[in-house]
């Protein structure tokens, strides 16, 4: 028995060295020390809910990827890419429920500032598609996501064409429906209507493909991917593919070797942890949506945040449940009283901070605070001219969704807030407040948002509803031999290719 147990934990130590030695990992702090998706808050007991961003990098890096992406023909392996999917994933911090935000990849943002650590490619910062930080490094990207919805994000996982391959393979392929024949002469996905087991290149065709679905737009990308993820999160749940010893292992050796992951996950016990976490979520509480948009003004073939996505990043930001969790209403439930205002962005408000306790480095300690969580990086701190025993948020004429979206943020009570006569928002830090970033006196957590107004336009689903299928265009997003069509009729027009899943 002695000689059987070290046998078994031998082999168990080189299997976790093994799995362990797969993994690639990088930094999310960037070289002045700050993280660059902020800092989670604790819940009234403690506990911390938990964002990442999931990745999915177009980058032609490796002779594989060059043969599964294309586009390499003239240059050959390419060193850039960008993040064509962006997914924030929210596990609520009492594990009850769980948010999965899509980004499209056309949203025009506010790029931060930032320095990739591996090419020393650096930018000032710019106006432009979120997707194009990732040249800048994965913790450019997650800063530029951070921005946009002033969600913290904790960590990140990536993951490439070949990576997909590799991990639908290891699954054993997934289920999915599309409600029409469809050819996507872009992704190659060519399907007949009705239901399919992809794998393999399969299974990244169709998580590729934005031409064959919806308006043809990465939109419609976003829907698919959200049904075929929901379809995964099934199979694990009922399938017993995680009681399977071989079937573990291989989809853990195929995984770790197609992720690259923030050091807060560079361990397979992280990983495991982070999974264990998200399996306590049941699949009805795991909501899929899309950020709402609207085309943007200076190009038509672009998107930025449309109505309701401020409500939709503040509800994820605060916790609060979109599929019936402990922590929220359910999606259909009768909407709150409105907003006085409607909500402003943080990346959109400038706050300036005065020191009123007489205590050093409070209002900059709260000033820095603000900007991790989103808030535009003008925002100021500096000594009040007296001292002052109440902490006060005054705002100027108009900007009183401003004031409402900064209180939100730092738990203020809608009581500290005073209109003013003059532009800008001025927080004057009272002995009330003696530390912390967060008010002391306030309920803990913010005002609940309208989940109604969250999910708005962002074409929700819980991971549990089977038997949606994908739908397929109907306009004329493909083209064969110069011929613009829509994708049911590409299909008939190469009967003699063989079908994605043939």
């Amino acid at each position: 028995m002695s000689v059987l147990v070290l046998v078994t934990a031998g082999a168990g130590y080189l299997l976790y060295r093994h799995l362990n030695g797969n993994l690639t990992s990088v930094s999310l702090t960037d070289a002045s020390g700050k993280n660059a998706g902020g800092t989670e808050k604790a819940d009234a007991f403690g506990r911390t809910p938990i964002n990442l961003l999931v990745i999915g990098s177009d980058g032609r890096t490796s002779a594989e990827d060059c043969k599964l992406g294309g586009g390499c023909a003239r240059t050959g392996v390419q060193t850039g890419e960008n993040a064509d999917v962006e997914m924030v994933v929210h596990i609520s911090a009492d594990r009850s429920n769980a948010t999965v935000l899509s980004i499209p990849r056309d949203t025009l943002t506010d790029i931060p500032a930032c320095t990739n650590p591996t090419t020393r490619t650096s930018t000032p910062g710019y106006r432009g598609m979120i997707n194009s930080a990732l040249a800048y490094g994965q913790a450019c990207q997650v800063a530029a996501v951070h921005r946009l919805t002033g969600i913290p994000i904790d960590h990140f996982i990536q993951v490439d064409f070949s990576g997909v391959v590799q991990m639908s393979d290891a699954v054993g392929g997934v289920q999915v429906c599309v409600n029409a024949d469809v050819y996507d002469t872009y992704s190659h996905l060519k399907l007949s209507r009705g239901d399919h087991t992809l794998k393999g290149v399969a299974a990244l065709q169709f998580l590729r493909s934005r031409h064959g679905f919806g308006d043809g737009s990465d939109l419609g990308r976003t829907y698919a991917q959200h049904l075929y993820l929901s379809a995964l999160i099934r199979k694990f749940k009922s399938s017993g593919t995680l009681t399977n010893p071989k079937s573990v292992y291989d989809l853990a050796d195929a995984a770790t070797k197609a992720l690259t992951v923030d050091t807060g996950l560079g361990s397979i016990r992280k990983l495991v942890g982070l999974a264990d976490d998200l399996d306590k979520v049941p699949s009805k509480r795991i909501t899929f949506t899309t950020m709402q948009t609207a085309p943007a003004p200076t190009d038509r073939n672009r998107v930025v945040p449309g109505p309701g996505a401020t409500t939709l990043f503040e509800t994820i930001a605060n916790d609060q449940s979109l599929s019936g969790g402990s922590q929220g209403r359910t999606a259909t439930a009768p909407a709150t009283a409105p907003e006085t205002a409607p909500p402003v962005p943080a990346a959109q408000i400038t706050v300036r901070v005065d020191n009123g306790t007489g205590i050093t480095g409070r209002a900059a300690a709260v000033a820095t605070a603000l900007v991790g969580n989103g808030f535009n990086p003008a925002t100021s701190a500096g000594n009040a001219p007296s001292p002052a025993a109440t902490t006060t948020l005054t705002y100027g004429p108009g900007q009183k969704a401003e004031a409402q979206t900064a209180a939100r943020a730092l738990r203020l009570p809608a009581t500290h807030l005073r209109p003013g006569t003059v532009q800008g928002l001025i927080l004057l830090i009272g002995t009330d407040w003696s530390s912390g970033t967060t008010f002391p006196g306030g309920t803990g957590s913010p005002a609940p948002a309208d989940t109604r107004a969250a999910l708005s336009n962002t074409h929700a689903q819980t991971a549990d509803e089977s038997g949606t299928c994908a739908e397929v265009s109907r306009y004329r997003t493909v083209q064969i031999n110069g011929v613009p069509m829509t994708p049911t009729q590409a299909y008939a027009a190469a009967r003699s290719r063989k079908d994605s899943d043939g």
